[in-house]
């Protein structure tokens, strides 16, 4: 896959809040699960779109510890779903150059699960073109606590930082959030990256998570390109030199 050049996203942090597939599905009188799965056709779409702007990292928020609560007649299968993902986008992400990594617990998934995880990760170790997190089993309030326990007598941002990223499994940590897109409606952020996303900025989208593709994540980095982003000074930073 070549790289658009008609555009560019500078190498910025996209983290995306990807809502909606089971309100798509039943919009259309379908099971919960297709919902996923076309949600999974969506997420294809939108590291394609990633690599053509330019983005530098790209955070899919798949599934938070509060989703736990739901049925296991749902979580089932997408947790198969996931595994299936994994598995076979494996040469298609190293091939393209996409760096993959699994934020968020493991002690509750299933082990075959956990296998294709450290297998995908492993086989992509070292890409630099894009790279992609997916939040599995993430809490950032988990996340923190996580970190918080193993600082000690660690006084210094960059050592807590580092200690962030361990706790979800991460070997460095992950530049901060640009721009938070969460598609279908709803305007929260669900327990997501709360450090990482100090100063992001924020975007709600009405489109459900299996209708988003190339053109939605372009307007919104139009979007973000409009925006002054000062971080409490008053010079405006924007990070995107141009979209257009």
């Amino acid at each position: 896959m070549e790289q658009s050049t008609c555009c560019t996203a500078d190498g910025i942090h996209v983290a995306i809040i990807m809502d909606g597939n089971g309100r798509w599905a039943q919009h259309r009188g379908r099971p919960r699960t297709e919902g996923h799965l076309a949600g999974a056709a969506a997420v294809r779409r939108t590291v394609e779109a990633a690599l053509e702007l330019g983005i530098g990292t790209l955070t899919l928020h798949a599934f938070s510890s509060d989703n736990w609560k739901r049925p296991e007649q749902e979580t089932g299968p997408l947790m198969e779903l996931f595994e299936e993902y994994l598995r076979g986008q494996i040469q298609r992400l190293v091939d393209n150059g996409v760096r993959l990594h699994v934020a968020g617990r493991r002690d509750r998934l299933q082990a075959p699960l956990v296998e294709a995880i450290e297998a995908v990760e492993e086989a992509t170790r070292g890409r630099r073109r894009l790279y992609l997190r997916l939040a599995v089993d993430y809490s950032a309030r988990h996340a923190l606590w996580q970190a918080a326990r193993m600082c000690g007598t660690a006084d210094e941002m960059p050592v807590f930082e580092r200690l962030l990223a361990r706790a979800v499994h991460e070997e460095e940590p992950a530049p901060n959030v640009d721009l938070l897109i969460r598609t279908g409606g709803e305007q929260r952020l669900s327990d997501l990256f709360g450090w990482e996303c100090a100063h992001a900025e924020l975007l709600f989208l009405p489109v459900l998570w299996p209708d988003f593709g190339a053109e939605d994540l372009r307007e919104a980095l139009q979007e973000f390109q409009r925006r002054e982003r000062r971080f409490g000074a008053l010079v405006p930073e924007t990070g995107v030199e141009s979209l257009v």
